[in-house]
């Protein structure tokens, strides 16, 4: 789901600065709390300034005007950056912490020592997929508050750089290729086309130009003109030329080395990286192998409870047959876009009057419900939560997948919106955000 692919990236700019720190191993005369609350501070601020395109979608706009620095370089340093931060966590007596440090200490270490062990796979040489990269990284607007001159010429100075970063992106893929550390084909197949939305003769209507098309009153009508005027010519001489030379090395170059086969075991120690996934997303030390097992039980145990719901209904057909009527019968589908996503919203205003009697503190922060961007729609899932920014300038957002409604079932609304939006993931998300007494990690 979108939303594990936000918590990931979130946790992923946490672990991954790019510029060496400078937190002192032991200061004279300051607690080990002391010392771990100036590391997670350190490690934040580090965070920020390596990921820029994360700290503007997070309202921390320091960086408003650059891209993330994808040089391997600058991934070095940042994994040797990791390393330091493991040393100093390391370094911080355990006993000396209160109950609720000894918590904060151990989740902080378990990142940065799955941040450390994952580097020698050099999975960052793979920094895109058929569900976001560089191929879309206009969408970053959407993330974004514009409400001052400075945000426009910030996204500007974004788009004048936007050749370094397709540049860094190539290099990275290059060396991937080289090694064999690629995706499957089959999955990189979508991404051509993908590129091609982003190569158009009108600039108006790029998702570069979008933050463009309307400005707030707090924008003078002089600097509108201004602005729009260069966004234009921007989009026209630097990014869609960009991009017509992304897709030139990406379908010359990367997609035909891409693997035949579906797998990270392709890749060199492909079985040892997928093990050490499986212990990062469980949390356990479960094997491939013994996870698998658990999944086929549940299979059985989930299909039990679906014959029991067929022979309760009253089916004459067999359970294949009943599969197939639910996959086929009209009645079970919208047939026009904008019916399915007022389906979506009448069933989150139905779910929401019931959050107040089933949970005390609910998040000060509102969300909504929207469709996903057309041009992302027919590659991505059926649905997926963004989070709201964290000084409280964008609300959280339920997105929705409206392309060819005719295949997306009535009856997966109520499920997919209580895991995405209420309670699901705007509460676990939101209400993080605003506790005030934890580390910002």
């Amino acid at each position: 789901m979108q939303t594990r692919l936000w918590i990931s990236l979130l946790l992923a700019a946490i672990l991954s600065g790019r510029m060496t720190h400078t937190v002192s191993n032991a200061a004279e005369g300051t607690s080990a709390g002391e010392r771990l609350q100036k590391l997670f501070d350190a490690e934040w601020e580090r965070g920020m300034r390596e990921n820029p395109t994360w700290a503007s979608s997070l309202g921390d706009l320091r960086y408003n005007d650059r891209w993330d620095d994808l040089s391997l370089e600058a991934i070095e340093a940042s994994h040797r950056a990791d390393v330091e931060t493991l040393q100093q966590l390391d370094a911080i007596p355990l006993d000396e912490l209160s109950p609720n440090e000894r918590i904060h200490y151990r989740l902080f270490h378990r990142q940065y020592e799955l941040r450390v062990a994952v580097h020698p796979f050099q999975w960052y040489l793979v920094p895109l997929n058929q569900r976001g990269g560089i191929q879309d990284a206009g969408d970053l607007a959407d993330s974004l508050s514009f409400d001052r001159v400075r945000d426009y010429e910030d996204w500007l100075a974004r788009m004048r750089s936007f050749p370094a970063s397709v540049g860094q992106t190539i290099a990275l893929m290059r060396a991937g290729a080289q090694q064999g550390i690629i995706h499957a084909r089959i999955v990189m197949e979508r991404v051509p086309a993908q590129i091609d939305r982003q190569i158009t003769d009108d600039p108006q209507s790029h998702l570069f130009f979008k933050p463009f098309r309307s400005f707030p009153g707090t924008i003078p009508d002089a600097d509108r003109e201004r602005l729009a005027g260069e966004a234009e010519r921007l989009v026209r001489d630097v990014i869609v030329p960009e991009y017509r030379r992304f897709k030139s090395f990406f379908e010359g170059e990367y997609l035909p080395a891409c693997h035949p086969e579906v797998g990270v075991w392709q890749v060199p120690r492909g079985k040892e990286l997928y093990a050490l996934r499986c212990r990062e997303f469980t949390t356990t030390e479960l094997t491939p192998d013994e996870i698998h097992e658990i999944g086929l039980a549940e299979v059985a145990r989930i299909r039990g409870e679906m014959e029991a719901i067929v022979a309760e209904v009253g089916w004459q057909g067999t359970f294949a047959e009943f599969l197939d009527h639910l996959r086929s019968d009209p009645q079970f589908y919208f047939q026009d876009a904008n019916e399915l996503l007022e389906a979506y919203r009448s069933v989150c205003k139905r779910i929401d009057p019931q959050l107040v009697k089933l949970f005390r503190t609910l998040p000060r922060m509102p969300y909504g419900v929207e469709p996903i961007p057309e041009h992302i729609a027919p590659d991505t899932t059926t649905a997926y939560y963004r989070p709201p920014a964290a000084d409280g300038s964008r609300a959280g957002t339920y997105f929705v997948n409206l392309y060819r409604p005719e295949v997306r079932p009535k009856y997966e609304i109520d499920a997919l919106t209580l895991h995405e939006s209420v309670p699901g993931h705007h509460l676990q998300i939101a209400l993080a955000q605003e506790l005030d007494d934890l580390p910002r990690f």
